[in-house]
């Protein structure tokens, strides 16, 4: 499939948070892309970092709120938050868990500390199962051989699986050799990695990852559409415009939109903005117009990049 036909193969949804709820259904729908099987997406996924800080009433309509404007893929980790994200998403998604696709993570690589963080996890979202539970962080090669050596976490993934635990089986990866190995060594129905214009241009972290995928035939996610470049050095944290994130967002709207076109114009699923709010917001409006870029667009934002040091390299 040629990337302008995989980006326009799309159905109706919407969504929007707090701010932008209000009348969201007047609004141009957000796309759904085909993750495997059955399952239709939503183009932009709700990252549960976002109801981190929330009082629980509130994650609750923020999250009834997602759900009445269309998003359908939930992603999050226990180490959101230090568990945080997790215990105020679980009651905010309990009404709504059998429409939602929802994904977790873990980054134990030992099968028993995998067990006993999957079986936290499910108590604490409230549900009997996952659609999609993940190797979280996979970096290095000692991630890979631990996860796949005796004893290691895939063992235990097998086992949960079979069990009828999650459905799909996936992972998340901050590193481009460790991605592609564990690709090669274990079947797999997803990934999900940054998918950036500036990591793409000036770190060549990405389009290797991206090509392996599909030649794998696994479904890809994608994180980190709109991010731009690290924090200047010593920056605190509470200095910092948007402090959830580890790394500086598009510094503009237009920069964003620039992010977001480039990410979904990618042969993706899905991507996963920012935990902050705001750039939720943000990331849902932009997507919602979102048009697939030509080829001289896409030449022109990898060119933006100039100059700019990216989060990942290869």
């Amino acid at each position: 499939m040629q990337r302008r036909d995989f980006v326009k193969a799309s159905i109706a949804g919407t969504i929007a948070s707090q701010a932008l709820l209000q009348g969201a259904a007047a609004k141009d729908p957000l796309p759904r892309r085909l993750y495997r099987d059955e399952w239709l997406l939503s183009v932009i996924g709700f990252g549960a970092i976002v109801v981190v800080g929330q009082e629980q009433s509130v994650a609750n309509q923020t999250v009834a709120n997602a759900m009445d404007a269309g998003i359908n893929y939930y992603d999050v980790a226990p180490s959101y938050g230090n568990g945080e994200a997790e215990q105020k998403l679980g009651p905010a998604l309990e009404p709504f868990r059998k429409n939602v696709f929802l994904a977790c993570k873990t980054t134990q690589r030992k099968a028993e500390g995998a067990q006993q963080e999957m079986e936290q996890s499910l108590r604490r979202l409230r549900t009997d199962h996952f659609d999609l539970y993940q190797f979280h962080s996979v970096t290095t090669m000692q991630d890979v051989e631990t996860i796949l050596g005796p004893g290691g976490a895939a063992e235990y993934f097998v086992k949960a699986r079979k069990e009828g635990k999650f459905r799909y089986m996936g992972f998340s990866a901050h590193g481009a050799e460790a991605a592609i190995a564990l690709m090669d060594r274990l079947p797999l129905d997803s990934i999900l990695f940054p998918v950036n214009f500036v990591n793409y241009q000036q770190g060549n972290f990405g389009p290797q990852i991206l090509e392996h995928a599909k030649k794998k035939g696994l479904a890809r996610l994608a994180l980190k559409a709109m991010a731009y470049t690290s924090w200047p050095q010593n920056l605190p944290r509470e200095q910092r415009s948007h402090p959830k994130c580890w790394y500086q967002p598009s510094p503009d709207r237009n920069a964003a939109r620039n992010g977001i076109r480039f990410t979904l114009s990618e042969e993706v699923t899905s991507a996963i903005p920012p935990g902050d709010h705001q750039l939720f917001e943000m990331a849902v409006d932009l997507a919602r117009e979102f048009k697939p870029l030509s080829l001289a667009e896409r030449q022109q934002i990898l060119a933006s990049s100039a100059g700019v040091q990216p989060i990942f390299r290869a």
